[in-house]
């Protein structure tokens, strides 16, 4: 990767977090009025409760019979990442589209939510945890592709995502990454989002930080004029702070998320793709998707076809 172009001094970091959550909180206008989505997580009331199947025996898979003896069964998430995968600080609960896929997979395995344990872990150590048996499944913004697949299993897709853009709401000129010239664009450090930014639109002004927080932060105070990730995690902040954010054009990549599981168990992947497609027809894919990264304002997509190969 070449080295990306710094943008602007962050702002000191105890300052960051407040610059949104002032926005969420505020009493009038912005994401405070009536009606907009909580500061944490999605309106549980719109969530749906999973069917536990009564009778589930799958002993051709190593990693459901080590779950089914331990009484648990341990999902690696995000905790950071608003809609999708979120852990709320005062109360350590999870929340988010991805951990309602996680609540569906594990529900068709015979595990109710009381018998879930969800384990944020980095993604540089997902394929790692997977292998090494520290977690089960992990469903968090995992994209499936033929690297991946040398050292870990999919299930799904059950999200098919692509690399978007975030604006502020009064934004008009930027439609899509070709009206990026330039504008400052910001992604995390070292991201393939910024590196596609930098080799396919030359003249966009790629800006760098540790995080996708920071870089929305910046977008809030106007030191950026974009902000580009996957549209899923763009989509998440956008429910946020929907007063105030919005994601612009079409996705310019293709990213289908998958459940990752231990390579090799083929037993467990095929009962989590069963998982999937039911969950998509009898609705709860939609509901799920409504009650967070729907508040964001863009409709449910079509769930993506399961590849059963």
């Amino acid at each position: 990767m070449t080295p990306t172009r710094r943008g602007p001094r962050p702002l000191p970091a105890l300052l960051l977090g407040p610059v949104l959550l002032a926005l969420l909180l505020a009493p009038t206008g912005g994401c405070g009025r009536p009606g907009s989505p909580p500061a944490k997580g999605p309106r549980a009331g719109d969530l749906a409760a999973y069917r536990v199947e009564p009778a589930v025996s799958l002993p051709a898979s190593p990693t459901w019979t080590r779950a089914h003896r331990r009484g648990r069964l341990v999902v690696g998430v995000k905790d950071d990442q608003p809609y999708l995968g979120e852990r709320d600080p005062a109360t350590g609960a999870y929340s988010g589209f991805d951990i309602e896929i996680a609540r569906m997979a594990a529900a068709s395995l015979g595990f109710p939510a009381g018998r879930i344990t969800f384990k944020a872990i980095a993604s540089a150590n997902r394929e790692t945890s997977l292998s090494n048996g520290q977690i089960d499944l992990y469903v968090g913004t995992y994209t499936i592709n033929a690297l991946r697949r040398r050292q870990v299993g999919f299930a799904g897709p059950y999200y098919l995502a692509g690399q978007g853009l975030l604006v502020r709401r009064g934004e008009r000129d930027i439609h899509g990454p070709r009206d990026l010239s330039g504008r400052k664009v910001c992604s995390a450090a070292g991201s393939s989002s910024i590196q596609r930014i930098e080799a396919d639109y030359p003249d966009a002004k790629p800006v760098t930080y540790d995080t996708y927080s920071v870089c929305v932060d910046n977008l809030l105070t106007y030191q950026v004029d974009a902000v580009t990730t996957d549209d899923s995690i763009l989509l998440g902040y956008a429910a946020k702070a929907p007063g105030e954010l919005k994601t612009v054009g079409r996705p310019f990549s293709r990213e289908p998320y998958g459940i990752g599981l231990s390579k090799g168990d083929s037993a467990l992947r095929l009962a989590l793709d069963d998982a999937l497609v039911a969950h998509e027809r009898n609705g709860d894919w939609k509901r799920a998707y409504d009650a967070t990264l729907g508040l964001s304002g863009v409709p449910a997509p079509a769930p993506p076809p399961v590849d059963r190969d």
